[in-house]
């Protein structure tokens, strides 16, 4: 990996952290955006968002997802159905 890389890795995870904290403060703006600056510095790096923090976040919407407070977390038939309160689901496949 390079410099470049390694840098957009670390800034994605300081923003993975930051977006987590805007969330629990309520701050739910503020934290879309910090998806929003993560996912753009992966993709002109082409870098993976780090599992942990993609599976806490919207695909439609953006926003830091919250088990309880804007996400709804169903398990199903061998899946985690994820809600947002924008309507849209994720299924994860579990073990």
């Amino acid at each position: 990996m390079s410099d470049d890389a390694a840098i957009a890795a670390e800034r994605i995870e300081i923003l993975a952290e930051q977006a987590r904290s805007a969330a629990d403060a309520d701050e739910h703006d503020r934290a879309r955006e910090f998806v929003r600056q993560s996912r753009r510095i992966a993709q002109r790096h082409r870098l993976s968002i780090p599992r942990s923090f993609e599976r806490f976040v919207c695909d439609d919407c953006d926003a830091y997802l919250l088990p309880g407070q804007n996400a709804r977390i169903r398990t199903q038939d061998g899946h985690v159905v994820v809600t947002c309160g924008c309507g849209s689901q994720a299924r994860y496949p579990y073990d």
